[in-house]
């Protein structure tokens, strides 16, 4: 976790306390903005840093995607 910037680190434990963490407690990033307290695109940014870093998930869904912790 010490290679993740800030706003990584935020979204990281947002997600913890929402509890996504399997495939089957999917939030989308409207709800981990909520959670987080950070804008869209910051939020949006720092989703794509975990992805590439392959702490969180991302599942394609109907209408929006969800993201859940996969380490």
């Amino acid at each position: 976790m010490d290679n993740l910037s800030n706003n990584a680190q935020k979204v990281y434990e947002a997600m913890k306390k929402l509890g996504a963490i399997s495939d089957n407690k999917l939030k989308t990033s409207d709800d981990i903005m909520k959670a987080a307290g950070l804008g869209k695109s910051m939020i949006n940014a720092a989703l794509q840093e975990l992805m590439d870093k392959k702490y969180v998930k991302r599942v394609a869904r109907q209408k929006s995607a969800g993201y859940y912790i996969f380490k």
